[in-house]
């Protein structure tokens, strides 16, 4: 039986994420710094519940200490994630952004990716066939946002991009030092969810299908990896 935790899960990417491979006979773990919606989320799917806050410290060892003492992990889903936006839900271009913006997005964008992945590398080297993904943007891909006369290059944001570029690169790190695991960062597509205000043209359901993909991946199967469900993307 594989046993994968999935951050952010309690609705949304992460919540059809879980869906989907609960169907596929994997153990769920829904990540949640909520606990009543992550109870709630967790009861709906048949998943269990880990309270689990990406910019907490102790919230983070906690979570690692009860999935050690469940039995341990196989695949890690760094789903959780932010964006800095307006009241009204518009992007906050370059003239707007401050360093605590930044600050506050990275916090859940990259620290909580690094925290947390941390905490359960123990657990994942000891299993058989540890993958991560990391759940990037096609926002991080440079070469996509500097070609003109496309959507990607028409946004306007800085920080959630700047975000998920530092994401790939840790992608792209770990994958290099922990050559037994499979670790790849994943772009969903344009979502609708809370994240963007629901502006995506995308279901969760088709979002969520490379990070079902690439969560099921065998030891034999990429890593180091930037994908869409198209194929690889560029850098």
């Amino acid at each position: 039986m594989t046993t994968t935790l999935i951050t952010g899960a309690n609705k949304g990417l992460g919540f059809e994420t879980a869906r989907r491979l609960i169907a596929a006979g994997h153990t769920v773990y829904i990540g949640s710094r909520d606990a009543e919606r992550g109870r709630r989320a967790a009861e709906r799917l048949g998943a269990r519940l880990v309270v689990l806050d990406v910019t907490d410290d102790a919230s983070v060892a906690a979570a690692a200490k009860t999935v050690e003492a469940d039995g341990g992990l196989d695949v890690l889903i760094n789903n959780a994630g932010i964006e800095a936006r307006t009241p009204d839900g518009g992007v906050i271009g370059a003239a707007e952004v401050t360093a605590d913006m930044m600050r506050t997005v990275f916090e859940t964008n990259v620290f909580g990716v690094v925290r947390v992945t941390h905490a359960f590398l123990p657990l994942l080297r000891r299993s058989a066939a540890p993958v991560v993904v990391n759940v990037s943007s096609g926002l991080a891909s440079l070469e996509r946002v500097s070609t003109p006369d496309t959507p990607t290059h028409a946004y306007p944001g800085v920080t959630y991009p700047a975000s998920k570029v530092t994401v790939n690169m840790l992608t792209v790190q770990y994958a290099k030092a922990f050559p037994q695991m499979r670790i790849n960062a994943v772009e969903p597509g344009y979502t609708a969810t809370d994240l963007n205000a629901h502006t995506g043209h995308q279901t969760v359901e088709e979002g969520a299908e490379i990070i079902v993909r690439m969560a099921q991946v065998g030891p034999d199967g990429p890593t180091g990896g930037y994908f869409d469900i198209e194929g690889t993307l560029p850098w």
